[in-house]
């Protein structure tokens, strides 16, 4: 007859093997999940964040900008602006990634497909540094996620450096449409976040929009320093917009920054209507315009 102490001993070998087998099944069960993930982008900053996580994707963006070679191949799904439900379910997703601020495209067409699409939060650099966190947890790129926001912390760091014991500029970020003129952008918008981080002052603030209507007057009283111009979407024709606007609307001739040469054009890829992989950059050229004398 066994005695007690052997026979728990026993028992608990026995719990240790179970657990280390399960242990490893379900690990292995989690990598062939992983593998079998079947991810959309609908938008190029969602690409930008799966390339440096190295995801791979079976469906991504219309779109001019240059894509990675590692989705050279892959299914287009239509624009940022007007995906396509049905190239969208012939790729049999398990995720669809947009974000919040294109949340009204995605109408009835894609219920009937029965896809539910994630809306990422890319409006300031710290919602990117969240959903880079959170996509690399998910998908098991945890290392790649903290070498990515490791960039943008250095950067951030380096920009109030440069900053640091200076009078803050005052900031006017417009944001071309083609075709329509201009928007003002906000404390609220991307470009205007880049602005505060960089150690700047918009001259226009919200509570909560990211961006409204221009007014000449307004705009004379802000008198600012700086004018950053985002050309995001078709930027040779957005250019050409500004320019004209700022050659025949006299009150523009009268701003310090127009009369200090102070007025820069913001495109694709380093800039963009919403947060991306290319923020630490972006943030160093927005750094240097405010502060040229930096420290």
């Amino acid at each position: 007859m066994k005695s007690p102490r052997r026979t728990a001993l026993i028992v608990i070998i026995m719990l240790l093997v179970v657990g280390i087998v399960g242990g490893f099944f379900a690990h292995h069960q989690l990598a062939k999940n992983r593998h079998h993930e079947r991810i959309v982008a609908t938008t190029y900053a969602v690409v930008q964040i799966a390339d440096r996580l190295k995801l791979p994707l079976v469906g991504v963006p219309n779109t001019e900008n240059k894509l990675p070679a590692r989705y050279k191949n892959v299914t287009k799904v239509g624009s940022p602006m007007n995906p396509s439900a049905e190239k969208i379910a012939s790729v049999k997703p398990t995720a669809v990634y947009s974000v919040t601020t294109l949340k009204e495209q995605f109408g009835k067409s894609f219920k009937q497909q029965h896809i539910k699409p994630y809306f990422l939060n890319l409006q300031s650099v710290s919602d990117l540094q969240r959903v880079v966190t959170k996509m690399g947890n998910q998908y098991d790129r945890k290392a790649a996620a903290r070498g990515a926001n490791r960039e943008i912390d250095h950067a951030i760091l380096k920009a109030r450096k440069r900053a640091n014991g200076q009078k803050k500029p005052r900031v006017l970020v417009l944001m071309g449409l083609p075709g329509a003129g201009y928007m003002i952008a906000t404390n609220r918008s991307y470009v205007g976040n880049l602005v505060q981080l960089a150690g700047g002052k918009n001259v226009f603030a919200s509570k909560d929009q990211e961006y409204i209507q221009p007014s000449d007057e307004a705009i004379q009283k802000a008198r600012p320093q700086v004018i950053l111009r985002l050309e995001h979407a078709m930027p040779q024709m957005v250019t050409e917009q500004f320019n004209s606007e700022f050659k025949s609307q006299s009150f523009w001739h009268q701003t310090p920054a127009v009369k200090s040469k102070r007025v820069y054009d913001l495109q694709e890829p380093d800039f963009d209507a919403t947060a991306n992989m290319h923020a630490a950059k972006a943030l160093g050229e927005v750094s240097q315009w405010l502060y040229p004398r930096g420290k």
